[in-house]
């Protein structure tokens, strides 16, 4: 997928404010403003830009009679602003995600516009953070986080992925073609029976694949869907998975006890195992109330250091 990326260039003063307080450096530099409102100061050192402020809630840009500029970009209490001194340059340019090929996109090959277009990028798939997305048209699939992309091809003509989840699983990219939770369902819904009542334990979702007590909400156990491969079964019931430590029980509880058997579970079981969603998020089970993390910012707001790197 296409977006703009602006570039601006001067003699320019970024001041950077935050908690009241002010930094201001001068020089001959580049500004790149990105689509999702990241806005990078780079002088003519390295690789590190001078000054930035990631994922701006609001950019804007001030234009001066002379030519000169003004870019703005604010977040909560953090505001950037970029000041040219003379008459600045200023560049549109389109830019994509930059990821490893692939395959084509069967949404855009033998299209009209692809064929007239010269770019060489026309119809290419590129896996790219998290996602399996178009050089060309807006085409993305989001994946699981731990999902591999494979060298093979769905019928559909998009690539298949695998994804571990208790088993490892091989199926196209686009869910729509060929669902995740289908297919863990096909394989793992009530594979187990609860260690806390005499249910069985059903795939569910709720955010995240995760197994269920049949009878909830008179029992509320509830165990996340292990990354890892099961390899057998534990005293208590539940499922043994692999790890680089050997077996352990899908209970953590059960596995840590001091003689090694299982133990009686909670009435709540391990609900508070962390599990990544199929987006890559992470979040709880259906049981835990907790807000949905986000996955920390390359680098943080502010001003640099010289000992930080991208």
């Amino acid at each position: 997928m296409t977006e703009t990326v602006h570039v601006y260039a001067g003699d320019c003063t970024a001041t950077y404010h935050r908690d009241g307080d002010a930094t201001h450096q001068r020089g001959r530099v580049v500004v790149v403003h990105k689509p999702d409102g990241t806005v990078l100061v780079h002088d003519a050192e390295g690789y590190q830009p001078v000054q930035w402020l990631t994922r701006a809630n609001a950019v804007h840009r001030e234009q001066g009679e002379d030519g000169s500029f003004a870019l703005v970009a604010v977040k909560e209490d953090e505001r950037l602003r970029v000041e040219s001194h003379d008459r600045g340059d200023h560049a549109r340019h389109d830019a994509t995600p930059a990821g490893v090929p692939v395959g084509t996109c069967p949404d855009c090959t033998g299209a009209k516009d692809v064929e007239a277009t010269t770019s060489k990028s026309a119809g290419t798939l590129v896996w790219a953070r998290g996602a399996v997305a178009c050089l060309h048209c807006p085409t993305e699939h989001r994946l699981p986080g731990d999902a591999t992309v494979l060298d093979s091809a769905c019928d559909c003509g998009l690539p298949r992925m695998a994804v571990e989840r208790g088993a490892r699983f091989e199926l196209c990219v686009d869910r729509g073609c060929e669902g995740l939770d289908e297919v863990v369902r096909e394989r793992f819904d009530r594979e187990w029976s609860c260690p806390n009542c005499d249910g069985d334990l059903q795939v569910l979702r709720e955010r995240t694949l995760f197994l269920g007590c049949e009878n909830y909400p008179d029992c509320e156990s509830s165990f996340a869907l292990p990354d890892e491969e099961v390899v057998g079964e534990c005293d208590c019931g539940l499922p043994l998975v692999e790890t680089s430590d050997g077996p352990r029980c899908l209970d953590r509880d059960c596995d840590e006890s001091e003689d090694g058997e299982s133990e009686d579970k909670s009435e709540n079981g391990s609900e508070n195992d962390v599990i990544e969603t199929d987006d890559g998020e992470k979040g709880e089970t259906e049981k835990d109330d907790e807000a949905e993390g986000e996955a920390d910012d390359e680098m943080e707001d502010g001003e640099a250091d010289e000992s930080e790197t991208d």
